[in-house]
């Protein structure tokens, strides 16, 4: 831990500051699209040993070079490194510089200066550590619809000072016009959102960004530590895959210029790479891999509805099927380059000496199976999308298929290619994975094998299995779902947060942190549940 911690006391973080948040906290993000100046914030990510990425936004009438400062000291007395990045209407007035030259390990000040003087907020940010290294935390955090509430898990972490780098797999943002999802019974007074229609444009996702971006505690969050993310699909549109998405019609226009704006927005608006996988080292103690599972590669997820269409026989045709089709070995998530490089990297890694193989994405890779108990737990209010879809995995779950088609689960030859080169490669295989909206607890295996555990975080914001079966406790549903699930270690379909990942050298604890509401602004948590895994043996610890 660096020496920087001990110093890290509410003095230091009001000298931090948060100029420029109480502008963005009126009513719409189009005013805040239309101040002057340094309007976001500031961020930082793609750390490395000796480098890292810093952000900011910069809003001029005309194209502006900023400087960026980096320094050991919150005064910024002696600068450790920097350069010049120029800013446009081109790129949204968003600026991006990779910054080398720097110390591993370290804790760092950094800020833009604009022509005139004008600073930007300080931020703070990490390098990645070198050599033999003995712990690491990471903070998991996935799907924040900013109508449903409150970032209260992000004002949580934020105050942390146990954080070295936080991992945002995915659904960073939402897609919906206001009053879709959620609707406007649903919908928090205050958390409003811009543009009010479906983000489709290269426009709207550029509004619909700065919107979230106004948000203070995600802010704050990325003030203060250094962010990994990948997309899922919301940052497009819901169910995307390498051919389109589920919300996405003719209306809208032609699919690949909209997937373009996306990727263009994201690539502006986020302290990201330009590259669609890439993987970070932790010194000796984890390689951390990032990959992509939605647009590259990804076939159309499955639809058990369409398979069942004009059908006579369900039961029978949904058996077929999980003998048949759903096997398919050239069904693809990655696509095989992809695939490649991962493999790759696993094998590299454990050569290297590498304690732990990280590989955070989007998407559950745990198999998860529909309790015959769920048939009742239902109301008959629901809309009739929910009770067909509620038959259908109940056929489903009879003829061995999963609950949820657009996890890994849907595509279960690139799961065995995944955890099979994990084996053989001998990584201690730690995923990390997000969308779903509630938390679990699996242990991965492979031809009857032991190979890694997966982490999955619940949302910040976005509702899960709750909201669904208001009637049934938690308890009482993670029970069905545990006998129905072998894989299924432990469970939490009631809440809402996020999870910090602890790695040492021979354990690995995961704590899922369980936030008291999203409905108020208020960064107290309901509890914590606490599980860990020890290395070798590629399962989690007795629960």
């Amino acid at each position: 831990m660096h020496e920087l911690w001990g110093e890290m006391d509410r003095r230091l973080l009001i000298k931090l500051g948060t100029t420029g948040l109480a502008a963005l906290s009126l009513p719409g993000a189009a005013r805040a699209m239309m101040a002057q100046g340094f309007t976001h914030g500031v961020a930082s990510g793609e750390p490395g040993a000796n480098s890292v990425l810093l952000w900011t936004r910069y809003a001029a009438a005309n194209e502006t070079v900023l400087t960026a400062e980096l320094s050991e000291n919150v005064d910024f007395a002696r600068i450790s490194g920097g350069g010049s990045v120029t800013v446009s209407g081109e790129r949204d007035h968003t600026a991006k510089i990779m910054v080398d030259g720097l110390e591993p390990g370290r804790w760092y000040f950094y800020r833009f200066i604009a022509p005139d003087g004008t600073k930007s907020v300080t931020g703070r940010t990490r390098t990645m550590p070198a050599g033999p290294t003995s712990a690491f935390t990471i903070a998991l955090f996935s799907c924040s619809n900013l109508p449903f509430g409150w970032f209260n898990a992000y004002a949580h972490a934020a105050a942390r000072n146990d954080i070295d780098l936080v991992a945002h797999v995915g659904d960073y943002l939402y897609e919906y016009g206001v009053g879709d999802y959620p609707s406007l019974k649903d919908r928090l007074p205050g958390r409003d959102i811009q543009p009010t229609h479906e983000m489709v444009s290269l426009a709207d996702y550029r509004l619909r960004y700065a919107a979230y971006r106004g948000d203070p505690d995600l802010q704050r969050l990325h003030q203060l530590f250094p962010v990994i993310a990948q997309w899922d699909d919301h940052e497009f549109a819901n169910d995307v895959w390498k051919g389109g998405a589920q919300n996405h019609n003719e209306g809208e226009g032609e699919w690949r210029v909209r997937e373009a704006a996306a990727e263009r927005v994201h690539g502006e608006w986020m302290p990201v790479a330009d590259t669609r996988w890439r993987h970070y080292q932790a010194g000796d103690l984890a390689t951390i891999f990032l990959p992509e599972t939605r647009i590259t590669a990804r076939d159309k997820v499955f639809d058990l509805g369409e398979i069942l269409k004009e059908k006579g026989d369900a039961a029978a045709t949904l058996r077929q099927f999980a003998e048949t089709g759903y096997r398919d070995p050239a069904r693809q998530l990655m696509g095989a380059s992809q695939e490649s490089w991962l493999f790759d990297g696993f094998a590299q890694s454990v050569k290297a000496g590498t304690r732990w193989q990280i590989c955070a994405q989007q998407i559950v890779m745990g198999s998860l199976f529909t309790p015959p108990e769920s048939q009742g737990w239902f109301g008959a209010d629901q809309p009739d999308y929910v009770k067909r879809r509620v038959e259908v995995s109940q056929l489903a779950a009879k003829a061995g298929l999963p609950l949820n088609m657009d996890s890994w689960d849907g595509y279960p030859a690139a799961r065995d290619r995944l955890l099979g080169a994990a084996q053989r490669a001998d990584a201690d295989l730690v995923t990390l994975s997000g969308d779903s909206h509630n938390a679990w607890a699996f242990d991965l295996a492979h031809d009857g094998r032991p190979a890694g555990i997966e982490i999955a975080g619940h949302s910040v914001t976005s509702p899960g299995y709750e909201a669904y079966t208001r009637g049934i406790s938690d308890a009482a549903r993670v029970s069905a779902l545990r006998t129905a699930s072998p894989q299924l270690r432990w469970a939490n379909t009631a809440d809402r947060g996020y999870v910090t990942v602890q790695l040492t050298r021979d354990r690995v604890t995961a704590n899922w942190h369980n936030m008291e509401t999203i409905r108020s602004r208020t960064p107290a948590i309901r509890d914590t549940h606490s599980l860990t895994a020890t290395r070798g043996r590629r399962k989690y610890d007795a629960v």
